[in-house]
């Protein structure tokens, strides 16, 4: 039996077979909703969803909250999912996000050798594991996930955390400036919060630099139908999402940007190792393929290079 391979996120797990060169087997969201119970006898169809289900977040900030919740997910994903056999568990890997509490991680360890009875358990520092998947063991990874950014350098596999960071801003938080935005833009309109994520994913940009960022203030605006037949109108408020990256004070924050921050990061390492990591900097997390954000990401890159 392959060993399964476990990537929990805020929003999404991921979870297959460790077999090269192939995609999880399951990509499914991490939020759950659990059936509350009435106790009037009556049963959740004769009442309206909302009412009979609570939302639940196992995981928040890249970190594991919800134990109970978490170990129904996982008894979901490893049984019902990938045909797991009760009696019959293999090995199983997890990726570790950067800086996790040691409770959280032997509370993990603690989960799977006595609750699910596996024969093999291993964490993976996530960093290390996406130099891996391109081809290399030292770089620096910049991870911009639903909840966090973890911008961590990496030598001959090994971490550097003295020299590593991680940021409590993600892309719930770019959702939620997103939201704020439009709605000052859009008055008359009811946005849910999952409209608003459909809409980030689909129209959120960057810039290429700051002063296009600015003469954004001019651009066009588009026209978008929601489902529910109203009509919203999106402007500027596009480019506000990616420019929150790189300029948090965007969302109130006194932080450095992304760019700032790597380098920051980097220079921080012994100066041998300066250009190697800034050449082989690694982007991953949905986040990441944002319309521009690549593109206005490598072109800050380029004169920095030019320092080492």
């Amino acid at each position: 039996m392959e060993a399964l391979v476990v990537d929990a996120g805020s929003k999404l797990l991921k979870a297959g077979a460790a077999i090269p060169d192939q995609s999880p087997a399951m990509i499914i969201p991490s939020q759950m909703k659990r059936m509350v119970d009435n106790g009037d006898g009556s049963s959740p169809a004769d009442t309206v969803l909302e009412d009979v289900t609570t939302r639940l977040d196992p995981i928040e900030r890249g970190f594991i909250r919800d134990w109970d919740a978490m170990e129904d997910l996982l008894r979901y994903v490893v049984y019902t999912g990938l045909g797991w056999e009760e009696g019959n568990e293999g090995n199983i890997l997890f990726t570790d996000p950067l800086y996790t509490p040691k409770a959280i991680r032997e509370q993990l360890v603690q989960l799977m050798f006595e609750t699910f009875n596996v024969s093999g358990f291993y964490a993976s520092e996530q960093a290390v594991l996406s130099l891996y998947a391109v081809g290399r063991i030292s770089g620096c990874t910049v991870d911009i996930g639903h909840g966090k950014i973890d911008i961590a350098p990496v030598l001959e596999g090994a971490v550097q955390h003295i020299a590593s960071k991680r940021f409590e801003l993600g892309g719930t938080d770019l959702t939620k400036l997103f939201a704020k935005e439009l709605g000052k833009s859009n008055p008359l309109v009811n946005l849910s919060m999952s409209d608003v994520e459909t809409l980030k994913e689909q129209y959120a940009s960057c810039a290429e630099d700051e002063i296009a960022y600015e003469k954004t203030q001019n651009c066009g605006i588009e026209q978008h139908t929601l489902p529910d037949g109203q009509v919203i109108s999106i402007g500027r408020e596009r480019y506000s999402v990616g420019e929150a990256l790189f300029q948090p004070s965007i969302l109130g924050l006194q932080e450095h940007g992304i760019v700032e921050q790597l380098v920051r990061i980097i220079s921080t390492v012994s100066s041998e190792n300066h250009r190697q990591l800034l050449e082989n900097t690694v982007l991953y997390g949905g986040t990441t393929s944002m319309t521009g954000f690549r593109k206005r990401q490598a072109c800050a890159h380029q004169p920095l290079g030019q320092c080492w």
